[in-house]
């Protein structure tokens, strides 16, 4: 339920608007409840789920990525450009991945997208799981 303060014409309205049942509405104004028939219903879009990694998953791959990061000296964080969730990975930590190569399926804004290789190189660590949700410039994959 939403409740509302409006004031009309100098007057105070106190507004409970419930969730929707078909196409009627229960509306209370002030106290007085009215059954309101919605003619045109808007087109509202479900809010992303996200889905929080568990606590060890999410501590592990951090504390991978130094090691990663040492042992070959240059390894380099290819990051997500925009916020998603992870459909595929298509590749493991030991691939050797070619630039421009399809690395990853990621689901934003309701389209796939693809996610390439920026460079030649060695997978040296995989920092996200599919179904994860990701945020704009988190690190999603380490190629060395």
């Amino acid at each position: 339920m939403k409740e509302y303060k409006f004031k009309i014409n100098g007057t105070d309205y106190n507004v409970s608007v419930e969730d929707p049942e078909e196409n009627t509405v229960n509306v209370i104004v002030n106290g007085n409840s009215h059954k309101v028939e919605l003619t045109d219903m808007p087109v509202v879009a479900p809010a992303p789920v996200v889905r929080p990694r568990p606590a060890a998953a999410a501590a592990a791959p951090a504390a991978a990525a130094p090691a990663s990061v040492s042992d070959s000296g240059e390894a380099k964080p290819l990051k997500t450009p925009l916020p998603g969730v992870v459909l595929e990975i298509y590749v493991n930590v030991g691939d050797t991945v070619k630039a421009g190569q399809k690395v990853l399926m990621l689901e934003a804004m309701k389209m796939e997208n693809s996610i390439e290789s920026d460079k030649d190189g060695v997978v040296k660590a995989v920092k996200v799981s599919k179904g994860d949700s990701v945020q704009e410039g988190d690190v999603l994959i380490l190629i060395g």
